[in-house]
C-alpha cells in the first residue's frame, strides 16, 4: 500500500477527543484485535492511553483489512484516519475510523510475557523480559513518578543555590572504605567504582562552592538478596558548608522531602491512588528526632533486643521505632541520631565530650532507612587521627587528606537510593519493581 501520510503530525492518545471531526495520526502498540465478519476492531496503545480504532471490511479496504487479518498483538503500528464520537466505545467514548494503516514492526506470535494479561507471578521472568513488563500501564507510572520526584528534588536544590556536580565513578581507592567494592584492571593498576560521590563532595566544599548535590550512579559490591538493595543505582547526594552541627542537615533534607513530595501530589496524587491505592502524604515539619541510645530503649522496651554489638539499627528495629515514631507523634518519617564510632566512617564528625558519638543521622520511612548524613570532620589533623584509629592507611586516601590542608569549612550531607525512596513511596514490595533495569549479585542482563 501507499507509505502513510507524513504531513500529519501525531496525536498521542490522552489528547484524542479533542481531534473529533478531524483526522489524527495515533501511533503506538496493538492491544486488542477483533477480527469479525463485517468490521474489524484495533485497540491501540500509547504511554498515555487506549483508544480504539476499526474499519469496516469491504473491497476498498482491503489492503487494510488484509494487514489487520495478519496482525499480532504487541505490533507497532500507526494509524490515520478520522475521529468520531461514539458514546458506546469504553476507552473514552471515541474511535478512529482507520483510512491508513502501516505495520512499523510486527511482533512475534508467542508473547514471553503479556503486558496485558496477569502479571507474571514469577519475578526473574519479568526481569528478563523487563521491555516488555515496562509497556504496562501501572509500571511506566512507577518512571512518570519517579521524573517528577527527581526534578521537585533538583528544582529545590537549585532554589537553595545549589550546584550540580557530576563526580567521577573511576577511583584509584575505595570512596566509603570496607570490601564492598568492585575493583577491576586499570591501565596495569587496580581502580574501584565509585560507592558514592562522598571525597568529590567534600572537595568541592574545600573549593568554596558551599552547597552541591548529584544525582549518579552507585555501586556497592553487596551480596544482598533483600527486597532494599541494589548494586547499582541511582544516588541522591548533596553536601553543604557553613553548618553548626548535624541538625543543619537534617533541618534542610526535611524542607526538601516536603517540598518534593508536595510537588508529586499535586502532578500525580490521582494517577498514584486510582493505580496504587494509596495516598501521597506530604510530611509536616520538623520530622521527629531519636538518639540511638533512646532508640534502643524503646525497641527493647517493644520486646526487641539488637545485640551490643551492633552499634545499628536491624530491620525489625526499625520498623519498631517507625511505629513508635507514628505513635508518638503521628509521623511516618523520624530520624535516628547520634550512631557510635564503630559503625559510622572515619570522617565523620565525633561531639568533644562524648567523643565514642558521632554526629550523624539516618531517616527512616515507613520503617525504612533512606537517608544516611553526618556533619562531616573538616580540621585536617583529626580527620588523620580518626582515620588512623581506624586502622586506615593514609597513603591510598591522602589526596583526599589533602582536602583539607588548605581551609576548609564546617560542613555536612546526605546520601539516598532514589529507587529506595521510590519503593517506599509508592508502597511496593521490592526495590526491583521501581528500578529501571535492577542490577543485583546473579544479574547482569539484560
Amino acid at each position: 500500500m501507499k507509505a502513510l501520510s507524513t504531513s500529519l503530525p501525531r496525536t498521542l492518545i490522552k489528547d484524542i477527543r479533542k481531534a473529533v471531526g478531524s483526522e489524527a495520526k495515533v501511533q503506538g502498540w496493538v492491544k486488542t484485535i477483533r477480527d469479525q465478519k463485517k468490521m474489524q476492531f484495533l485497540l491501540v496503545r500509547d504511554h498515555t492511553g487506549v483508544v480504539q480504532a476499526t474499519v469496516e471490511r469491504s473491497a476498498a479496504k482491503a489492503s487494510i483489512n488484509e494487514l489487520i487479518a495478519g496482525l499480532t498483538r504487541e505490533s507497532a503500528i500507526s494509524v490515520i484516519g478520522t475521529v468520531v464520537e461514539n458514546p458506546i466505545v469504553k476507552t473514552g467514548g471515541v474511535e478512529i475510523l482507520i483510512r491508513e494503516l502501516i505495520v512499523e514492526s510486527r511482533a512475534d506470535g508467542l508473547i514471553p510475557i503479556d503486558p496485558d494479561g496477569p502479571v507474571e507471578p514469577n519475578s526473574e521472568v519479568r526481569l528478563n523480559w523487563r521491555f516488555l513488563d515496562l509497556r504496562r500501564p501501572e509500571i511506566a507510572l512507577i518512571f512518570q513518578v519517579q521524573t517528577a520526584f527527581e526534578h521537585a528534588m533538583r528544582e529545590y536544590w537549585i532554589k537553595e543555590g545549589f550546584l550540580e556536580i557530576h563526580s567521577p565513578k573511576l577511583m584509584g581507592s575505595p570512596s566509603e572504605g570496607g570490601a564492598e567494592v568492585f575493583p577491576f584492571e586499570y591501565f596495569g593498576r587496580t581502580a574501584y567504582l565509585a560507592q558514592s560521590p562522598q571525597f568529590y563532595k567534600q572537595m568541592a566544599m574545600a573549593a568554596g562552592f558551599d552547597r552541591v548535590f548529584e544525582i549518579g550512579p552507585v555501586f556497592r559490591a553487596d551480596p544482598s538478596f533483600t527486597a532494599r538493595h541494589a548494586t547499582e543505582f541511582t544516588g541522591l547526594d548533596m553536601e553543604m558548608s557553613w553548618i553548626d552541627s548535624h541538625e543543619d542537615v537534617m533541618a534542610f533534607e526535611e524542607r526538601w522531602l516536603a517540598y518534593s513530595l508536595e510537588q508529586v501530589r499535586q502532578e500525580y496524587g490521582d494517577p498514584i491512588r486510582e493505580t496504587f491505592g494509596i495516598e501521597v502524604s506530604v510530611p509536616a515539619v520538623p520530622f521527629p528526632r531519636v538518639p540511638m541510645q533512646e532508640a534502643r530503649e524503646i525497641i527493647a522496651g517493644k520486646g526487641h533486643v539488637i545485640p551490643l554489638e551492633r552499634g545499628d539499627l536491624d530491620p525489625p528495629g526499625e520498623r519498631l521505632i517507625a511505629e513508635y515514631a507514628m505513635e508518638r507523634f503521628g509521623h511516618e518519617f523520624v530520624f535516628v541520631t547520634d550512631y557510635p564510632v564503630d559503625v559510622r566512617p572515619f570522617y565523620h564528625m565525633r561531639y568533644v565530650d562524648t567523643p565514642h558519638i558521632t554526629k550523624s543521622f539516618d531517616l527512616l520511612w515507613r520503617g525504612i532507612e533512606v537517608t544516611t548524613g553526618a556533619q562531616r570532620e573538616h580540621r585536617y589533623d583529626v580527620l588523620v587521627a580518626q582515620a588512623r584509629e581506624k586502622g586506615l592507611s593514609l597513603e591510598p586516601i591522602q589526596f583526599y587528606l589533602d582536602f583539607f590542608k588548605y581551609g576548609c569549612p564546617p560542613h555536612g550531607g546526605f546520601g539516598a537510593g532514589l529507587a529506595r525512596m521510590l519503593m517506599v513511596l509508592l508502597n511496593q514490595s521490592n526495590i526491583r519493581e521501581v528500578t529501571f533495569l535492577f542490577r543485583g549479585p546473579t544479574r547482569l542482563h539484560p
